[in-house]
């Protein structure tokens, strides 16, 4: 569930502002943001100011009344913001921007298949497309109008980026972000082989509620390695959003406390603000009152049940990687020495395989193979410690990019197993 922002509409555009800008998916000039409030009342960001650093000064109130109040003009594709909210009386926030995964497939005349993940559809619904007309005009706020009002809350512009609606702005953000997501995937699937799609079964199958063994409880303490703990998994888990190893709805994190007991990230909580609080104790089957268990914390347990040397699990999607799981293609980690000490093989499972026959995965799971793939859905990382499961998460992402990249320079030589020999005996590996 959603926490509720009692941040101003001028401090939350800012901030998905920065996020936006910061992570690549827009310009200095590019994009625009909008907030309606209860009074009607539209905040919106301006146009011609640089987005990287845009301040809660900049940002303009177009009052229902049309009086504009601020020290810029508003963007110049408010006719398009107003066509929308006069059009859909449910929406309350808009975003459009320009990242190039998305215009990619606007140029293209595609719309990138959400049924890629299994749960992007989820997030953001049926993909609408808007045909080109000039920017800021009144005939481009009537072809964005005429497709939000078809019942898409995801739309793409012909030649122009991507727009996307919510009752808040973070619910926009995240259709934004989740479709980007898949664009990016699919991006990189098609460098290493040919996507493959999930169904509608697929998707039903994956969100079926696993966690009904569980119940919640009131702790009585928290204990100060249990507080410490909290702190540098939220420090991790920020770190993961800001490289984009996690997305604002995708990205679990749990490390152990003790034989019966572990913390878990939440379900429902944006991963770019998470805090310690937010976590989740379980204790064998009991969790948290008042918190939003993760739908993956049956999996969890079960492997912190099986594996004693296990301590810290980390469910992922970086892109680069996740271009391996997309497209069923095998992954090699004999890249860098680096890459095989810390990865070893990793072994790929079928898309619910954890679900179908979760021993499976708990038997195959250990330091011998500390990271699976499991297709079409994520990476799989554990360690002794929550930085070691983190430094194998990024260094199976970092090593998917080289080997992605080698692809156009004539393919990549792995490492010769005579080296890999080498490697095992100079590290003391497990054979």
């Amino acid at each position: 569930m959603e926490k509720i922002n009692y941040a101003h509409p001028k401090d939350q555009i800012v901030e998905f502002m920065k996020r936006i800008y910061g992570y690549g998916m827009t310009t200095t000039s590019g994009g625009n943001l909008s907030i309606l409030d209860d009074n009607g009342d539209m905040w919106i960001s301006p146009g011609g100011i640089d987005k990287g650093t845009l301040q809660r000064e900049d940002i303009v109130c177009v009052k229902a009344d049309g009086t504009i109040v601020g020290r810029h003009k508003p963007s110049s594709e408010y006719p398009f913001h107003r066509a929308v909210y006069k059009m859909r009386r449910d929406v309350r926030a808009l975003l459009h921007a320009h990242p190039p995964a998305l215009v990619s497939f606007s140029v293209a005349g595609q719309i990138p298949n959400t049924y890629v993940h299994p749960t992007a559809k989820r997030i953001c619904g049926t993909v609408g497309y808007a045909p080109y007309e000039v920017p800021g005009s009144e005939a481009l706020g009537k072809n964005v109008a005429a497709a939000f009002a078809a019942g898409h809350s995801t739309i793409l512009l012909e030649n122009h980026g991507a727009c996307c609606v919510g009752s808040t702005l973070l619910q926009a953000f995240q259709r934004f972000e989740t479709l980007d997501f898949c664009a990016r995937l699919i991006s990189s699937a098609i460098r290493v082989g040919e996507p493959k799609y999930l169904n509608e079964t697929d998707l039903e199958f994956h969100g079926l509620d696993r966690n009904h063994e569980f119940h919640p409880f009131m702790p009585d303490t928290h204990s100060s390695e249990e507080l410490e703990m909290r702190y540098q998994m939220t420090l991790l888990i920020h770190r993961a959003y800001r490289q984009q190893l996690f997305t604002s709805t995708e990205g679990t994190f749990a490390v152990r406390l003790d034989n019966d007991s572990f913390l878990i990230t939440p379900s429902g909580v944006d991963r770019g603000t998470i805090e310690p609080d937010d976590l989740v104790l379980v204790k064998g089957l009991a969790y948290e009152n008042g918190k939003q268990l993760s739908s993956a914390a049956w999996f969890f347990k079960a492997i912190f049940d099986k594996e004693p040397d296990i301590n810290s699990l980390i469910i992922s999607n970086p892109p680069n990687l996740m271009g391996y799981a997309v497209s069923h293609e095998h992954f090699d980690p004999r890249v860098i020495p680096e890459s095989y000490i810390l990865l070893r093989e990793i072994p790929a499972f079928p898309f619910g395989e954890h679900f179908r026959n979760i021993d499976a995965i708990t038997d195959k799971l250990s330091p011998r193979y500390p990271v699976i793939i499991i297709e079409n859905d994520c990476l799989f990382t554990t360690g002794n410690s929550l930085l070691q499961a983190y430094d194998r998460m990024e260094v199976a992402e970092y090593s998917a990019k080289a080997t992605i990249s080698a692809r156009a320079l004539g393919g990549m030589k792995p490492i010769t197993d005579k080296e890999i020999a080498d490697l095992v005996k100079a590290f003391n590996l497990i054979p």
